[in-house]
């Protein structure tokens, strides 16, 4: 079996390419090992993919995302994409190539989240008259998916997923599905969304950056008290419950 080394798939198949082109009998003698390792270890193009993105300090990452972020400097806020950047990170996240499903690719400003407050002047008490060093409840992502749900009304957001970054923004591409289309209201596995109740779920924090924030990735006694929401287990806290025999 051949070693698939940071270069990736794409280099390997390059490399395979190269020395057919230069030496025939090499052809004859490399390509059926080639099949063999391919087809033993049951590895797709996708998962190659992935591998590739796992080493971002890589010199092929490092080249591709310096060229992408300059690209995607020199364009608007939100701008809808022909295709994914990463189709093996948007096909985790729920996206088909197919009609009804698109991607928005949204920046959004790196960093804390200042008081909106006119001169920095907060008229209370002076617990709360800091100004900097505070940090937004909401993480990046889905201040993203929010961006893209206000801009695309009709469409729903499905999921998102991180592609770039720099010193002053986060780049993130947005799955978002149209629920009026056939090919989406006739998909068993996607007509979910065309419910009612999903309407904006970006909004909601009914998404997966969504629940990230509101603390639901875990389970067990240690997130009692983030279920069903922080808020909820507050209020509920502060009636008291009074037993009385009756």
């Amino acid at each position: 079996r051949y070693k698939v080394t940071s270069v990736g798939f794409s280099g390997l198949v390059a490399w395979h390419a190269q020395h057919t082109a230069v030496c025939s009998p090499c052809s004859a003698s490399f390509s059926r090992p080639l099949a063999l390792s391919l087809s033993g270890n049951k590895m797709g193009a996708y998962k190659y993919v992935e591998e590739l993105w796992r080493k971002k300090q890589s010199d092929v990452l490092r080249f591709l995302l310096r060229v992408r972020c300059w690209e995607f400097r020199q364009l608007p806020g939100i701008v809808r994409l022909a295709r994914p950047s990463r189709p093996d990170k948007a096909r985790r996240m729920g996206y088909k190539a197919k009609q009804g499903f698109c991607v928005y690719r949204v920046r959004v400003r790196r960093g804390g989240r200042k008081r909106p407050v006119h001169k920095g002047i907060v008229y209370g008490k002076p617990v709360n008259q800091g100004i900097t060093q505070l940090k937004p409840n909401r993480n990046h992502r889905s201040m993203a998916e929010e961006r893209v749900g206000r801009k695309c009304g009709g469409l729903r957001v499905l999921n998102s997923y991180w592609v770039n970054q720099d010193s002053t923004y986060k780049y993130f591409e947005v799955i978002m599905i149209d629920p009026h289309h056939n090919g989406v209201r006739n998909d068993p596995r996607a007509n979910w969304i065309c419910n009612p109740v999903h309407k904006h779920r970006e909004l909601r924090g009914l998404t997966s950056a969504g629940q990230k924030y509101r603390g639901l990735r875990g389970k067990g006694h240690n997130y009692n008290k983030a279920r069903p929401s922080k808020r909820a287990t507050w209020r509920r806290n502060q009636n008291p419950s009074l037993r009385r025999y009756r």
